[in-house]
């Protein structure tokens, strides 16, 4: 049996993102996040990779790895 991660979201997720070396970084995908409706809360520390997103509505991952993706860095899966 295949455990496969949700889609969507809601309540508070954190991801990897890989690529971040800098607080322009780390501003970047705040604001690429940001901007995806639903998206309540960012946090991002680029020492450590990591992104926290919190949605009071369903966010597709997807869409977050797009934002991420056009801020110029990746998730990792």
């Amino acid at each position: 049996m295949r455990n496969e991660m949700p889609r969507t979201f809601v309540g508070t997720t954190t991801f990897t993102v890989t690529g971040m070396t800098c607080e322009h970084c780390r501003k970047a995908v705040i604001e690429a996040i940001r901007d995806i409706p639903g998206v309540d809360t960012v946090t991002v520390d680029f020492q450590s990779g990591s992104a926290s997103v919190t949605a009071s509505t369903p966010v597709d991952r997807a869409d977050i790895a797009a934002a991420v993706a056009d801020a110029g860095h990746a998730l990792e899966p």
